[in-house]
Protein backbone atom coordinates (compact mmCIF):
# COMPACT_ATOMS: atom_id res chain seq x y z
CA UNK A 1 0.00 0.00 0.00
CA UNK A 2 0.80 3.50 -0.64
CA UNK A 3 1.16 6.31 1.21
CA UNK A 4 -1.25 8.07 -0.82
CA UNK A 5 -3.57 5.07 -0.61
CA UNK A 6 -3.77 4.54 3.24
CA UNK A 7 -4.33 8.33 3.05
CA UNK A 8 -7.82 8.20 1.33
CA UNK A 9 -8.27 5.45 3.03
CA UNK A 10 -8.35 7.12 6.37
CA UNK A 11 -10.00 9.75 4.69
CA UNK A 12 -12.95 8.05 3.19
CA UNK A 13 -13.63 6.07 6.68
CA UNK A 14 -12.87 9.14 9.05
CA UNK A 15 -15.31 7.79 11.83
CA UNK A 16 -14.45 4.25 11.83
CA UNK A 17 -12.19 2.72 14.33
CA UNK A 18 -8.31 1.61 12.63
CA UNK A 19 -7.20 -1.67 13.85
CA UNK A 20 -3.94 -3.51 13.13
CA UNK A 21 -3.68 -7.45 12.76
CA UNK A 22 0.14 -7.82 13.22
CA UNK A 23 0.12 -11.57 12.51
CA UNK A 24 -2.86 -13.94 11.88
CA UNK A 25 -5.41 -13.85 14.91
CA UNK A 26 -3.18 -11.13 17.04
CA UNK A 27 -4.45 -7.54 16.95
CA UNK A 28 -2.15 -4.61 18.10
CA UNK A 29 -3.75 -3.68 21.61
CA UNK A 30 -6.28 -0.57 21.37
CA UNK A 31 -3.54 1.26 23.55
CA UNK A 32 -1.67 1.87 20.56
CA UNK A 33 -0.20 5.50 19.78
CA UNK A 34 1.16 6.83 16.31
CA UNK A 35 4.56 7.67 18.30
CA UNK A 36 6.90 8.20 14.95
CA UNK A 37 6.44 9.04 11.02
CA UNK A 38 9.79 7.74 9.31
CA UNK A 39 10.73 9.25 6.13
CA UNK A 40 13.26 6.51 4.86
CA UNK A 41 15.31 6.62 1.51
CA UNK A 42 17.23 3.30 0.86
CA UNK A 43 20.39 3.43 -1.02
CA UNK A 44 21.55 -0.06 -1.36
CA UNK A 45 24.29 -2.39 -2.62
CA UNK A 46 22.87 -5.92 -3.52
CA UNK A 47 25.41 -9.39 -3.23
CA UNK A 48 25.47 -9.01 -7.01
CA UNK A 49 26.85 -5.37 -6.94
CA UNK A 50 23.63 -4.15 -8.29
CA UNK A 51 22.85 -1.08 -7.16
CA UNK A 52 19.06 0.08 -5.95
CA UNK A 53 17.40 3.07 -4.46
CA UNK A 54 13.59 3.62 -3.05
CA UNK A 55 11.96 5.65 -0.80
CA UNK A 56 9.25 4.29 2.18
CA UNK A 57 7.04 5.63 4.82
CA UNK A 58 7.06 4.18 8.05
CA UNK A 59 4.90 4.92 10.56
CA UNK A 60 5.64 3.56 14.31
CA UNK A 61 2.98 1.87 16.63
CA UNK A 62 3.42 1.45 20.36
CA UNK A 63 0.93 0.57 22.83
CA UNK A 64 1.44 2.67 25.70
CA UNK A 65 1.56 0.52 29.84
CA UNK A 66 -0.53 3.42 31.20
CA UNK A 67 -3.72 2.47 29.04
CA UNK A 68 -3.71 -1.36 29.45
CA UNK A 69 -7.03 -2.54 29.27
CA UNK A 70 -8.27 -0.30 26.95
CA UNK A 71 -10.71 -1.30 24.93
CA UNK A 72 -11.48 1.67 22.19
CA UNK A 73 -9.26 1.79 19.52
CA UNK A 74 -8.30 5.14 17.58
CA UNK A 75 -10.78 6.50 15.03
CA UNK A 76 -9.25 6.48 11.43
CA UNK A 77 -9.83 10.67 11.46
CA UNK A 78 -7.56 10.77 14.42
CA UNK A 79 -4.59 8.90 13.05
CA UNK A 80 -5.76 11.30 9.74
CA UNK A 81 -4.73 14.42 11.85
CA UNK A 82 -1.56 12.86 13.39
CA UNK A 83 -0.04 12.24 9.96
CA UNK A 84 -1.07 15.27 8.44
CA UNK A 85 0.37 17.27 11.01
CA UNK A 86 3.47 15.35 11.14
CA UNK A 87 2.98 15.88 6.67
CA UNK A 88 3.00 19.98 7.61
CA UNK A 89 6.06 19.66 9.74
CA UNK A 90 8.04 17.11 7.40
CA UNK A 91 6.27 16.37 4.25
CA UNK A 92 5.85 12.68 3.44
CA UNK A 93 6.26 10.60 -0.04
CA UNK A 94 2.74 10.02 -0.96
CA UNK A 95 3.47 7.43 -3.62
CA UNK A 96 6.13 5.45 -1.83
CA UNK A 97 5.29 2.25 0.33
CA UNK A 98 3.70 2.53 3.79
CA UNK A 99 4.67 0.19 6.62
CA UNK A 100 3.99 -0.04 10.43
CA UNK A 101 7.09 -0.44 12.89
CA UNK A 102 5.45 -2.90 15.56
CA UNK A 103 6.37 -4.91 18.58
CA UNK A 104 5.42 -6.09 21.91
CA UNK A 105 6.41 -8.10 24.67
CA UNK A 106 6.15 -11.60 22.59
CA UNK A 107 6.92 -9.99 19.19
CA UNK A 108 10.10 -8.59 17.53
CA UNK A 109 10.33 -4.80 16.34
CA UNK A 110 9.74 -5.21 12.92
CA UNK A 111 8.93 -3.29 9.77
CA UNK A 112 5.42 -5.00 8.29
CA UNK A 113 3.54 -4.43 5.10
CA UNK A 114 0.11 -3.33 4.63
CA UNK A 115 -0.58 -7.09 3.11
CA UNK A 116 -4.38 -5.88 2.81
CA UNK A 117 -7.40 -4.27 4.69
CA UNK A 118 -10.52 -4.50 5.20
CA UNK A 119 -13.75 -2.62 5.95
CA UNK A 120 -16.54 -4.26 8.26
CA UNK A 121 -18.71 -2.89 10.70
CA UNK A 122 -17.04 0.61 12.17
CA UNK A 123 -14.06 -0.62 11.82
CA UNK A 124 -11.08 -0.76 9.20
CA UNK A 125 -8.93 -3.44 9.57
CA UNK A 126 -5.54 -3.36 8.38
CA UNK A 127 -3.93 -6.80 8.12
CA UNK A 128 0.04 -6.26 8.37
CA UNK A 129 2.53 -8.87 7.56
CA UNK A 130 6.54 -9.65 7.06
CA UNK A 131 7.82 -9.93 3.40
CA UNK A 132 10.37 -12.53 3.64
CA UNK A 133 14.43 -11.97 2.99
CA UNK A 134 15.40 -12.86 -0.93
CA UNK A 135 18.78 -12.26 -3.09
CA UNK A 136 17.61 -9.90 -5.69
CA UNK A 137 21.31 -11.02 -7.62
CA UNK A 138 19.83 -14.83 -7.98
CA UNK A 139 20.60 -14.39 -11.89
CA UNK A 140 24.17 -12.78 -11.10
CA UNK A 141 24.77 -15.51 -8.47
CA UNK A 142 23.95 -18.67 -10.72
CA UNK A 143 21.20 -18.98 -7.53
CA UNK A 144 17.91 -21.26 -8.57
CA UNK A 145 14.30 -20.22 -8.47
CA UNK A 146 13.71 -23.51 -7.27
CA UNK A 147 14.46 -26.08 -3.91
CA UNK A 148 17.80 -26.60 -4.41
CA UNK A 149 18.43 -22.94 -3.06
CA UNK A 150 19.40 -24.53 0.09
CA UNK A 151 22.03 -26.73 -1.01
CA UNK A 152 23.95 -24.00 -3.23
CA UNK A 153 27.01 -21.99 -1.46
CA UNK A 154 28.58 -19.03 -2.55
CA UNK A 155 32.27 -19.22 -2.99
CA UNK A 156 34.53 -16.90 -2.11
CA UNK A 157 34.84 -14.90 -5.24
CA UNK A 158 32.60 -16.40 -6.89
CA UNK A 159 30.79 -12.46 -6.97
CA UNK A 160 28.18 -13.65 -4.74
CA UNK A 161 27.07 -13.19 -1.44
Amino acid sequence: MKTNELLSLLKENASKTLVFEYAPGQLVGANYHITEVKNITIDSVDCGAGTDFWKETIIQLWESPAELGKRDYMIADKALSILNTVDKIKPMEKDVEVKFEYSNSVFHTAQLYVLSHQIKDNQILMHLGVEKTDCKAKETCGVPETAEVAEISCAPGGGCC
